[in-house]
């Protein structure tokens, strides 16, 4: 069995067992969180949501706290000869999926 989940602006198809990566969510390591916004469920009897499943929630598991990888970016001006680097490091939750209720 599977889910469609979103979380943090993006959707993920997750089955129980895998382990995630989305936007940073509160919580310490080792904490259990509730992913309630189920869109959709699949095996043998699909069930897709308008736009959700009623009663459906996903429980996970934090893994890990941190930051992903550096995003370096560069912009310049040809005409004044000005250059000016920044870099971005997003935060992240690694997630492990526990159980997928319907």
């Amino acid at each position: 069995m599977y889910a469609v989940i979103r979380t943090g602006g993006k959707q993920y198809r997750v089955q129980e067992n895998d382990t995630i990566i989305v936007e940073k969510m509160d919580g310490g390591v080792g904490d259990a969180v509730t992913l309630g916004e189920v869109l959709a469920l699949g095996g043998d009897t699909p069930q897709f949501g308008s736009p959700l499943i009623t009663g459906a929630k996903v429980t996970a598991t934090i893994v890990r706290q941190g930051k992903g990888k550096k995003i370096h970016g560069l912009t310049y001006t040809k005409v004044k000869g000005t250059q000016r680097h920044y870099g971005h490091r997003q935060f992240e939750t690694h997630v492990r999926i526990g159980k997928i209720e319907a």
